[in-house]
């Protein structure tokens, strides 16, 4: 709108005529390939106010002739411009031709780098599938006269995953307070795509409450987070990201008073934060959407969301928030209480029997998703120890590949330290806690209602 100052006052437009061929002139002299924008003349008040509307083209991207189209393409983020990166071009002149990143194929590869069996067993079937049932799924696509994955196989179900799309995992954390200051957990996803939803959503229920209505017939769970609300954002952040860009995985960050989910990749071209609310979807990746939707992890392209937004208002929460952060998607999910983690609430209207082992061992091996990991805590609660001995107070014969592991990634939490760290190999090396550590036991130990032993 011309005419219009930034507080919104209506100053008009003194030559219409003349600021019209100044703008027409401008535009087909600066940008390539040809804009033709809509501009009309509005009177308002007695101001003449020039209205330019510029639709989604069909020779997009278009580019500034002074920077060329390497580094003259822009993108609109909120109220400003950012430069478009080289992997947003080529998606930009892909979307044009209707294709998408992950229906590309990987020629490179073949068949045995799938996973075809964790992809047999998410579908519940007991014969594998057929290399035509691959080809419609678009799993594999023909070059070169021969049957290769694509980058949305590759994605879902890629043995080596990681290698070909280093940043395509889940990083999860749950923060102390309203900020990153102060982590508390955290955990990193690389299962499956399918499959990553219910692991993220297990990290997330760890430090979540629950109790137990049975008001009903059948016993209902009810959570302290809004579960489904977080799971349709955690598909829509996986079925949209974009997985051509490089740097960060989608990310996950559990704090006191909101869950904010985020995801490489900003809004095509022609959606808005407004659509994304209404349930206007745009398919980014269509393999990986066609897989969850014949899995039954996403219902209606789009529905997702506006089904969020609904629940949110619903119950009374405030309205989730979206963001186009640098070049990321960032949703944040307000909670209804503020939560303090390593709490648990108090079962309500709930039997006896339905309520959780609360021994320190049993919150130790939620927190640390292993019991073996636990016990090694525990025990060194008492005294500094070396593997020969923890693995005879464990009862074991020998010293373990796994209590190796335990004890290797329990240094890498910070939770133990060794007694001779100059000498990581010796003989007389000894493990004992370290602050951290200690007051994870004994904050578990608080919260089962007694001492560590309890």
């Amino acid at each position: 709108m011309v005419g219009v100052t930034d507080d919104k006052k209506i100053i008009g437009v003194e030559d219409p005529l003349l600021e019209e061929e100044r703008l027409c002139n401008l535009i087909a002299d600066t940008i390539s390939s040809r804009l033709v924008p809509n501009i009309e003349f509005v009177s308002y008040k007695n101001k003449t106010l020039l209205i330019i509307e510029v639709f989604l083209s069909n020779t997009r991207p278009h580019y500034l002739n002074s920077e060329g189209i390497d580094n003259g393409v822009y993108v609109r983020l909120g109220s400003t411009n950012r430069k478009a990166d080289r992997e947003m071009v080529i998606e930009l002149k892909r979307s044009v031709q209707g294709g998408s990143y992950d229906a590309l194929a990987m020629p490179e590869l073949s068949i045995e780098d799938l996973d075809l069996k964790a992809m047999q067993d998410d579908f519940h079937r007991e014969i594998p599938f057929t290399l035509k049932e691959l080809q419609t799924l678009k799993l594999l696509g023909i070059d070169q006269g021969k049957l290769v994955p694509t980058h949305g196989a590759v994605l879902l179900y890629g043995i080596q995953r990681s290698f070909h799309f280093s940043d395509a995992w889940i990083q999860c954390g749950r923060f102390l307070g309203t900020d990153k200051v102060n982590i508390f957990d955290q955990t990193e996803i690389h299962d499956h795509l399918p499959q990553a939803v219910d692991s993220t959503m297990l990290f997330l229920k760890k430090h979540a409450y629950k109790s137990a209505d049975f008001s009903e017939i059948r016993r209902k769970d009810i959570w302290s987070i809004p579960i489904e609300s977080l799971r349709e954002i955690i598909i829509n952040a996986l079925v949209h990201t974009d997985y051509s860009q490089r740097g960060a995985p989608i990310r996950i960050a559990f704090y006191d008073d909101r869950i904010e989910v985020e995801n490489p990749g900003i809004l095509l071209p022609g959606m808005t934060i407004e659509d994304m609310k209404n349930g206007v979807s745009r398919i980014r990746n269509s393999v990986i959407v066609r897989v969850f939707k014949e899995l039954n992890l996403i219902e209606q392209w789009g529905s997702g969301l506006k089904r969020v937004f609904a629940d949110s208002k619903k119950e009374g929460l405030p309205e989730p928030k979206i963001e186009e952060i640098g070049m990321r998607m960032r949703i944040s999910l307000p909670l209804a209480e503020l939560h303090k983690a390593g709490k648990q609430a108090t079962p309500t209207q709930s039997r006896p029997e339905s309520r959780p082992e609360l021994r320190p061992e049993s919150i130790l091996e939620i927190q640390l998703e292993s019991k073996l990991a636990a016990k090694v805590l525990l025990l060194l609660h008492d005294k500094p120890c070396g593997k020969s001995e923890l693995a005879g107070l464990l009862g074991h014969k020998s010293i373990s590949g796994e209590l190796k592991k335990q004890i290797t990634r329990l240094l890498d939490l910070n939770f133990i330290e060794m007694t001779i760290p100059d000498k990581p190999n010796s003989r007389m090396q000894k493990y004992r806690l370290t602050d951290m550590g200690r007051d994870l036991v004994t904050q578990k130990a608080e919260l089962s209602g007694g001492n560590k032993d309890a």
